[in-house]
């Protein structure tokens, strides 16, 4: 990997459409963010990043797609005065460590290995690490099977000591209990889902994208892009166990492809973002009985566009006034504001991701910049963001990563 490399690159606004589609949906973040470092490239250039970072320094952590050029989670020293990053190395070498996920005491981070065999039988793996901030380092605890094929999600729950992953290929979910000391156990539950959906070649059977916890961290949601629904699970965070809800999901619409999830920070409405219909839907959350209810339902692209689009990412911001959503393909970013009384949507700017198929974003600590992983432009994107209006900058500064997946400051 190049040490931090920067270049200017246009993030051409595009004039706001009337064309995008403005119909009924909602999503809040009580998804627990994770990630971790680990083997720096080298002691001294570590010691040497260190005397360097400021009160104005965080660590972010990037998941990557492996391959001959990239060999699992990455660490980076940002700058949020500037919008800079500096490589820092390899944090850890981990198997296709596409999503990552930190405990709520950032002392663990787990990661989804997105492989299809692990230790002889059909499935994938979720890893978790101890991480030792001051010395920016990954220590291996353990890896368990995910219970199915390709896991590509990971999350970890409000107490940290349950961790869900959501097998995208195997098309089903599973929960693990942590202990004190970040063991992962073998599955505690797992599901596997069967079915189909009307998209032939994307929707052919399950394919279980996200998991999300509730606000109260009662109840687990399970993104299922085969299936066009979203389980719905009671989660007792004692022992990790899932039982299905009564109701047992929410229904989109045939063909959607639920991707992404995230609650508001008021823990009203909750918004989930379509894949393959790329569009988002305002869901209202009922805390008595984990139900979903469809408020809103608008599409992400213009109505005059006619190539390929597949929304990837949602983000909120902590006031709860802004969102923002991904399309990959059409490599956009869309702004939104958030209606306070109702969680509706009501769209106001369009800007390019900064590069080539979004799949991942996140707000950094301050807020004021969006930071985008651009997996086949091979790079991150990192825009300005102006908290008070919501709107984006027109360009951005560009930091080269081979195939990033997932992003996550620690």
């Amino acid at each position: 990997m190049a040490a931090s490399a920067r270049h200017r690159c246009p993030v051409n606004a595009v004039p706001l459409s009337e064309d995008i589609a403005l119909n009924d949906s909602v999503s809040r973040r009580t998804f627990i963010k994770a990630a971790a470092i680990t083997s720096l490239a080298s002691n001294a250039w570590w010691a040497e990043a260190k005397t360097n970072m400021s009160e104005d320094s965080h660590l972010l952590l990037a998941g990557t797609q492996t391959g001959p050029s990239s060999k699992g989670i990455y660490a980076f020293q940002w700058d949020r005065k500037s919008g800079e990053l500096k490589e820092l190395g390899l944090a850890v070498e981990s198997d296709n460590p596409t999503f990552i996920a930190l405990s709520p005491d950032g002392k663990h981070l787990f990661a989804a290995n997105e492989i299809d065999s692990y230790e002889g039988a059909k499935s994938g793996a979720v890893s978790g690490f101890s991480l030792d901030r001051a010395a920016a380092k990954l220590t291996h605890i353990n890896t368990v099977s995910s219970t199915a094929a390709g896991p590509c999600h990971v999350i970890v729950d409000a107490t940290g000591h349950t961790v869900l992953a959501a097998n995208y290929s195997g098309g089903g979910a599973a929960s693990f209990h942590v202990d004190a000391q970040g063991h992962l156990s073998e599955a505690v539950s797992q599901f596997h889902y069967e079915g189909h959906g009307p998209v032939a070649d994307r929707q052919e059977a399950s394919h279980a994208h996200r998991g999300t916890l509730s606000p109260d961290n009662r109840y687990a949601y399970i993104n299922d892009l085969g299936l066009d629904c979203i389980h719905i699970y009671q989660l007792d965070s004692a022992t990790s166990k899932l039982t299905p809800n009564d109701p047992p999901q929410w229904t989109a619409q045939p063909a959607s492809g639920p991707r992404a999830l995230r609650f508001h920070p008021n823990g009203k409405w909750a918004y989930c973002v379509h894949e393959l219909s790329s569009a988002i839907d305002v869901l209202a959350w009922n805390s008595k009985d984990g139900s979903l209810h469809s408020v809103q339902h608008l599409g992400l692209v213009p109505k005059d566009y006619h190539g390929q689009a597949a929304a990837s990412e949602i983000v909120i911001d902590r006031t709860g006034h802004y969102a923002y959503a991904c399309v990959r393909f059409w490599d956009k970013v869309v702004a939104f504001s958030i209606d306070q009384s109702t969680g509706k949507l009501t769209a106001i700017g369009i800007v390019s991701c900064g590069g080539k198929v979004p799949r991942h974003m996140t707000l950094d600590p301050t807020e004021r910049w969006l930071l985008i992983a651009n997996q086949t432009s091979d790079n991150i994107a990192v825009i300005q963001r102006d908290p008070k209006t919501g709107k984006l900058a027109e360009t951005g500064n560009s930091f080269p990563l081979v195939k990033p997946q997932c992003l996550v400051f620690a």
